[in-house]
């Protein structure tokens, strides 16, 4: 955790620096594109901030009022996040449409600096930041790097239109325009995008198909485990928390039935990183007489 906290940190340093530079020389070349690249990485300072206080928060040890831990927090960040750029995007693109219709003054050729040096300076924070948010499991994290490389993306769209507008004043008048304007919608796309996927995370939607076959064939190579009946999963932070349903002999003890509960549990989390805890249910294995039939009243007596 300590690891993401430092990148986030470094993604808002790095993002500041390109967000002063393109609004400065976007302004100064008249290049409307390269100025909202600009501001889209000025919102990015904002996100990268939201990213590193949810850690933070979501690194606090579990207590009595949060026994799963603080890792939702992380989760809502992310929702968060898609909300902060969807509300960036708008006003991104509204500007640049409404800025379209104003007589076109061409930008100068020295703007597209800026862009090149964002656009791999982008390229090296994706990297560390998607590596990093999947060995850890960070949503937020992978947010954030799912944002930069929407950054690139809008990097060389703005980088096109510049192009043609410097090139070919007279047939795109309007281009530098019109890149703003798709850089917005591009920004906008992003944060429903990861809006979307903190939502799902929010609703406890399970893992995929194969990691919940994972969980079932560790559980199911335990000593004297004879099925796996039910296995649920959900997110809540960094990791995920299972409940199984195990089938064993009915015949043996609750001693021995716990046993295998507790082998099953310390398995999962020894093969599968990526969980948190196993809540560990035992039933009889199917074929047994499992009805229950309540004491006769002479019995209690």
């Amino acid at each position: 955790m300590q690891k993401a906290r430092q990148i986030a940190r470094a993604g808002m340093f790095v993002s500041g620096l390109l967000a002063i530079l393109k609004i400065g020389v976007g302004w100064m070349a008249n290049s409307a594109a390269v100025m909202a690249d600009g501001f889209e990485s000025a919102a990015d300072v904002f996100t990268s901030g939201l990213v590193l206080i949810g850690m933070t928060i979501a690194a606090r040890p579990a207590d009595e009022n949060h026994p799963y831990g603080h890792g939702r927090v992380e989760i809502l960040t992310g929702l968060l996040l898609g909300f902060v750029l969807f509300g960036a995007g708008m006003l991104i693109a509204v500007n640049a449409w409404i800025g379209a219709g104003a007589t076109p003054v061409p930008p100068a050729a020295y703007a597209i600096w800026p862009l090149l040096v964002s656009i791999a300076a982008k390229a090296g924070l994706v990297t560390v930041k998607y590596r990093h948010g999947n060995r850890l499991g960070s949503s937020a994290l992978k947010a954030d790097a799912a944002n930069d490389a929407v950054d690139i993306v809008s990097g060389m769209v703005a980088l096109s239109a510049l192009l043609l507008n410097v090139r070919y004043p007279e047939r795109f008048p309007h281009a530098d325009r019109y890149g703003a304007f798709v850089v917005g919608l591009i920004v906008i796309a992003t944060a429903i995008r990861v809006a979307y996927e903190a939502a799902m995370h929010l609703m406890d939607t399970m893992p995929d198909d194969a990691s919940m076959e994972s969980i079932r064939r560790e559980a199911a190579g335990v000593t004297d485990v004879l099925g796996v009946e039910k296995c649920f999963a959900r997110k809540t932070g960094l990791k995920y928390h299972v409940d199984l349903h195990l089938e064993v002999d009915p015949e043996i003890t609750v001693r021995a039935s716990h046993d295998i509960a507790q082998r099953v549990r310390e398995r999962v989390c020894e093969k599968l990183p990526w969980v948190a805890d196993v809540l560990v249910h035992v039933e009889p294995a199917p074929g047994s007489d499992t009805r229950y039939s309540p004491p006769r009243p002479e019995a209690l007596r």
